[in-house]
């Protein structure tokens, strides 16, 4: 039992800790309904900004559904998949020479969703040809064979 807990206390240490992105910050969230007569966390909507750390001068803002009550305070709730993405240029956009081309694009932000195996992910790809970088925030959760996805671009002025 004591082994449990101290796996549920790590898991809930790293269940909202994004990767690759350079700066994450909670800028709010809204409650969207009260659980347990309000004595444990509500199921609520939560908007996080993060950086791409291979572009300058790009602030990305992703939107997540988060559930509340006592699992979602242990952090072994299961997050709907659902999610909005924006991005936009806060500054002059500088592709850095390290960051990934092609079309496999480049993970630059991720967030589990779930205690086992669900990821909101947001790729990174940059269209040359029409001087853009371009954002795909989508979960590794299948919904019908396809999963849910959101996109942004910022374009690159030079």
């Amino acid at each position: 039992m004591l082994r449990l807990s101290a796996c549920l206390l790590l898991a809930a240490t790293f269940a909202w800790s994004p990767a690759g992105a350079e700066e994450t910050k909670e800028i709010g969230h809204v409650n969207t309904a009260i659980t347990n007569l309000g004595l444990t966390r509500s199921h609520r909507v939560v908007v996080e900004r993060f950086t791409d750390p291979e572009v300058r001068g790009v602030s990305c803002y992703i939107s997540q559904a988060r559930t509340g009550g006592l699992s979602g305070m242990l952090g072994v709730a299961e997050d709907p998949a659902r999610f909005a993405l924006t991005c936009t240029a806060t500054g002059p956009v500088e592709i850095q020479a390290g960051a990934r081309r092609g079309d496999r694009g480049e993970v630059v932000f991720e967030s589990s969703t779930s205690l086992f195996f669900k990821e909101t992910r947001v790729h990174r790809f940059v269209d040359e040809e029409r001087n853009a970088v371009v954002y795909l925030a989508w979960s590794t959760r299948l919904i019908d064979g396809s999963p849910y996805n959101a996109v942004a671009v910022v374009p690159v002025h030079q």
